[in-house]
């Protein structure tokens, strides 16, 4: 199975700067729809049999601008397993506070997972959160689909994806965290090892931009 993970476009609390988890939810900018539809035309042939998504206003918005652009799936199917981290008391909160009330707990987000402390602010462990999408991604064994698109969030694909490929809680933020309207792919053949073939890709974003300057 080859797997597209998806996260969903950029809204007002990401401009913000607010953790924006399992409850919060803010509408995706106007440019941010721009981007999303320009993501559906770029993946509008790939024969996606499944798609999936967070029942989050931000994740489902976005899943339904790309099921609207391909050819192929019927309907986008959503579940709460896709949800954001649970930030608990974080939630709404400006990132900054957190850093500036609680630096190392920041950068242990930021930079190393392991050192995050969740039960500080009533928050998921890294491992409860990254097992949701794991075992939301194994579950799809037995579905027969060849090929599936996955929408969700920014901090629990980072480190979930990591995860599948095999990398320890301390390195699940090693190459930092997931662009909105990002593409990222893995393919595996037994839902136990995993292969990235390509990881936070945005260049149908510059592709874009090349060919309307060229026109």
């Amino acid at each position: 199975m080859k797997i597209y993970f998806i996260r969903h476009g950029k809204t007002q609390w990401n401009l913000e700067g607010r953790f924006q988890g399992y409850s919060g939810d803010s509408d995706l900018l106007p440019e941010a729809i721009e981007e999303v539809q320009l993501l559906g035309q770029h993946l509008e042939t790939v024969p996606f049999d499944r798609i999936f998504s967070s029942d989050l206003k931000r994740a489902h918005t976005t899943a339904e601008f790309l099921h609207q652009a391909n050819h192929y799936s019927a309907i986008v199917e959503t579940t709460p397993q896709l949800r954001e981290w649970n930030f608990g008391r974080l939630e709404g909160t400006k990132i900054r506070l957190l850093q500036d009330i609680y630096p190392q707990q920041y950068s242990a987000l930021k930079n190393n997972l392991a050192q995050f402390k969740s039960d500080m602010f009533g928050a998921e462990t890294v491992y409860q959160a990254t097992q949701r999408i794991i075992q939301f991604v194994k579950s799809l064994k037995d579905s027969q689909a060849e090929t599936v698109l996955i929408v969700s969030h920014g901090a629990i694909l980072t480190a979930s994806i990591q995860s599948l490929l095999g990398f320890s809680p301390a390195q699940l933020r090693q190459r930092g965290g997931l662009d909105n309207a990002s593409i990222t792919i893995l393919e595996t053949q037994n839902f136990e090892d995993f292969t990235e073939i390509s990881w936070n890709d945005t260049s149908y974003k510059l592709t874009e931009v090349i060919s309307v300057a060229a026109s």
